[in-house]
């Protein structure tokens, strides 16, 4: 990566419209950071201005800082990264970043982001700041990945990973972090761009996946009314390994995904947002239950759209939206002779004022969010539940001296679990612009969801030998975490290492399996664990052209009570990335990700496993570019116990794609 994009990971120092005496108090109240909203940020800023915003976040506190300065552990992979690999969706899309494990939710190759131990019922997953979530149709005990799939890749612009819980700005799920997707905004002038991409196993049945996608965007009315419109698709075949050639070690996919924004410019300090998403994901299977193989065929549909008020005043910014989201899940599996027609659909209107008070940038919401789930299958009585929370939140960011502080809580009251309130605390003590020390703590919760808070939602279990009921007398999983880090960043060189440390409270589990005929099983408050680890990264640009990196992770999860390991979390992982710009327009890359040790059952531990990937991307002229790869250029396999248990690593693979672009 050239010294250029390397300096975008250091403090952006974007001109502004504002008086000197304005930036000043900044400045002050913000010490390293930048923190301005974005109405104080002159829109004709510099070149280099606009592309170090490439490495700004926002996700951490809502307004933008560097990825040093951020009070909170950050990870950032934009455009030009994501163009660069073969991806399917977004668990594909971060597997490389820092504290990021991607965790098989079934043997047929669906897979589930999981932040720093903790599985991927604790990590919220947004789209511009919005909730994603189809996870009350269908749980991901069912291998529920359908919203990771949802999003168009080509619609990204970058994806910001929090590590750590921040349920103190997004309440309940974000106990173990937060993946906020960035989307692509509309343009002034036009631009267009076609792309395909297919990618086959070398070894094995089937597996051949191709991938389309179309992207469009411009000015409808100049300076007034711009509009962009993304699709993607993807077909993928089943693929069996020879190494259990009678079940599928990933399942037949056909996937197509649309999205279309609006973006009205009212006058120079407001605009209006509307968005329309449409997704339609079908599922197919074949699998090994207890001997027996078994079809499961799922499809999820997805309708989604959201209106956005923006205000930038000369006192600070507004946001007022109101999103809606309708999932419609088919659920028909073998093992149960019911089919499932679920419908999930949700409500949500929020409100942000971001103002600067004094030395004290004041960040202020609030939330409400409406559920109703149908599902004649696994709901007593009319098939229909429904629930509703709200939120209040308040966060105080200032600084003493050389020492950042961020100050935040939010309340939720939810109408079956009761209120929580989540405290946290951020400190970032900048010993000079390229090193800081920081650190943090606070309180973070997760609420239960309908199938386990709900005495009328009744699921199949032990793999259609039992049942598993609500209970209602459940409290939220809470949290109390804390972590130390240190960073250093110069334009040629960057590090950092980060201690962490979460004790949960109130985990839910389901009663031990009991396979008698009729049994009726529930859910309860009874675990307390313990989840510390280390996380290490660095990066050093060798010369211009090339630059090599790296992140290790180490995770020690266990549960308080009886010391069990918890399953799927894996002791450590790396990546290691080498990159070099070979000619003008021509870049290439080779990486290595290695993922550790696993419990896969309580008593059953496979051994570690990897992936050697390279690939070359060529800018042929301004029109064309096209990308070429391979994938687990070794052909490694994982060990035999997770062969048994069906956990089966895609062969070496090849890929090849081509994108076109007009102007």
């Amino acid at each position: 990566m050239s010294r250029f994009i390397r300096r975008t990971r250091l403090i952006c120092h974007a001109s502004a419209t504002k008086s000197t005496l304005t930036l000043n108090r900044l400045s002050r109240a913000i010490g390293l950071s930048l923190l301005l909203p974005a109405a104080w940020v002159s829109a004709a800023t510099t070149q280099d201005a606009t592309a170090e915003m490439e490495r700004m976040v926002i996700t951490a506190t809502q307004t933008k800082h560097s990825e040093l300065s951020a009070p909170a552990s950050v990870s950032v992979i934009n455009r030009s990264e994501l163009e660069a690999l073969v991806i399917d969706d977004l668990a594909s899309a971060v597997r490389y970043l820092q504290g990021v494990n991607i965790s098989e939710g079934t043997p047929y190759g669906r897979n589930e982001i999981s932040l720093r131990g903790l599985d991927s019922d604790y990590t919220l997953i947004l789209i511009n700041g919005r909730r994603v979530n189809s996870r009350e149709a269908l749980t991901s005990g069912y291998g529920n990945d359908f919203d990771l799939s949802s999003i168009p890749m080509s619609a990204i612009e970058r994806i910001e990973v929090v590590r750590g819980p921040m349920s103190s700005l997004y309440g309940s799920e974000a106990l173990g972090g937060v993946v906020n997707v960035i989307l692509r905004k509309p343009t002034d002038d036009w631009q267009t761009s076609v792309g395909v991409q297919y990618d086959t196993p070398t070894s094995g049945k089937g597996g051949d996946s191709t991938k389309y996608n179309f992207y469009t965007s411009g000015a409808l009315i100049k300076d007034k009314l711009l509009a962009n419109l993304i699709v993607d698709s993807n077909k993928r075949d089943a693929w069996r390994s020879d190494l259990k050639p009678t079940i599928d070690a990933l399942e037949d996919r056909d996937e197509i995904s649309a999205l279309a924004n609006l973006q009205w410019l009212i006058d120079s300090q407001q605009d209006l947002q509307f968005d329309l998403s449409y997704a339609n994901d079908e599922r197919e299977s074949d699998w090994n239950n207890y001997g027996t193989i078994l079809t499961n065929n799922q499809q999820a549909e997805r309708i989604s759209s959201g209106l956005t008020h923006n205000g930038h005043w000369n006192w600070g910014d507004t946001r007022l939206r109101y999103y809606y989201e309708n999932v419609e899940v088919t659920d028909d599996s073998a093992l149960i002779a019911e089919i499932g027609n679920i419908t999930q659909t949700n409500h949500n209107l929020d409100g942000q004022t971001t103002v600067l008070l004094g030395d004290h940038m004041l960040t202020s919401g609030a939330e409400y969010r409406w559920t109703q789930l149908e599902n004649s299958r696994n709901i007593l009585g009319d098939g229909t539940l429904d629930d509703s929370q709200s939120a209040l939140y308040l966060q105080d960011e200032f600084s003493l001296g050389e020492l950042n502080i961020t100050l935040g809580g939010r309340v939720d009251h939810h109408d079956v679990y009761g209120t929580e309130f989540s405290p946290r605390m951020y400190l970032v003590y900048n010993l000079s612009s390229e090193w800081v020390i920081k650190g943090g703590g606070g309180k973070a919760f997760k609420a239960p969801n309908m199938a386990q808070s709900q005495a009328d939602y009744i699921i199949p279990a032990c793999r259609g030998a039992c049942t598993v009921a609500g209970n209602p007398d459940l409290q939220a999983e809470t949290s109390v975490n804390y972590e130390l880090s240190t960073q250093y960043q110069t334009t040629d060189f960057g590090g950092s290492i980060t201690y962490f440390h979460n004790d949960v409270e109130n985990k839910i589990i389901t009663e031990t399996w009991d396979r008698t005929p009729g049994a009726v099983l529930t859910y309860q408050n009874v675990n307390e664990a313990k989840i510390t680890g280390w996380e290490l990264q660095a990066w050093y640009d060798v010369s211009d052209t090339v630059s090599i990196s790296g992140n290790y992770s180490k995770t020690d999860a266990e549960d308080k009570q009886n010391g069990a390991p918890f399953t799927l979390t894996p002791d450590d992982s790396y990546n290691l990335k080498l990159q070099w710009q070979a000619l003008e327009g021509l870049s290439t890359f080779i990486a290595y990700h290695y993922t550790g040790d696993q419990y896969l059952r309580t008593n059953v531990k496979s051994t570690g496993y990897g992936s050697l990937d390279l690939g070359a991307n060529y800018q042929i002229n301004p029109m064309f570019r096209v990308k070429l790869g391979v994938t687990n250029l070794t052909d490694a396999e994982r060990d035999q116990v997770a062969t048994d248990l069906d956990y089966i690593q895609k062969s070496r693979s090849i890929y090849a794609g081509v994108t076109a672009s007009f102007r």
